[in-house]
């Protein structure tokens, strides 16, 4: 069965940055985008970060371009992009993980991620909190247009396994 857990929306470049940012992504990071798109987060963390990356879409089409764009700016041999469900997908390796999902798939993979996700494994979302998960940090970010976005950060295993059950 195929789950779509948002519709595609792309993230504003500067809102992308100030999310890997807030997650602190740096050279030993690997960095999981679950919903890659056209895999922003996944170059930018490896183009600025030096970050290993790698991006879960269930459309061919995203992954194509995903890989396209990071041949195009020079970061391929640090991405990897595969057509998976991101509910299914073993994101165990993940030190960093990206979401921008809707409201109610953020509840359903913040159940995969207490469950599979490793103790202080970095989650930052765009827009939607996780309901039961007390944010280390929630900041409100305005992009180039003037338009606002939340953003929000959560360690695994700090508070948010606690509140698994609620979720």
């Amino acid at each position: 069965m195929r789950r779509i857990l948002a519709p595609y929306l792309a993230t504003p470049s500067e809102i992308v940055e100030r999310m890997l940012e807030l997650a602190e992504v740096g050279p030993d990071d690997i960095l999981y985008d679950l919903g890659c798109g056209d895999g922003r987060f996944c170059i930018a963390a490896a183009r600025r970060f030096g970050a290993q990356a790698v991006g879960i879409d269930i459309e061919p089409y995203w992954i194509e371009q995903s890989e396209a764009n990071a041949c195009a700016a020079g970061v391929e041999t640090l991405t990897r992009f595969r057509v998976e469900d991101a509910c299914d997908c073993d994101f165990g390796e993940a030190t960093v993980i990206c979401l921008y999902l809707v409201h109610s798939s953020m509840q359903f993979m913040a159940q995969e991620i207490a469950r599979k996700g490793r103790p202080g494994t970095r989650v930052v979302s765009h827009s939607f909190p996780i309901d039961g998960w007390e944010p280390a940090i929630a900041e409100t970010v305005l992009d180039a247009n003037g338009d606002s976005h939340r953003i929000f950060l959560w360690h695994v295993g700090a508070g948010a396994k606690a509140a698994e059950n609620s979720v």
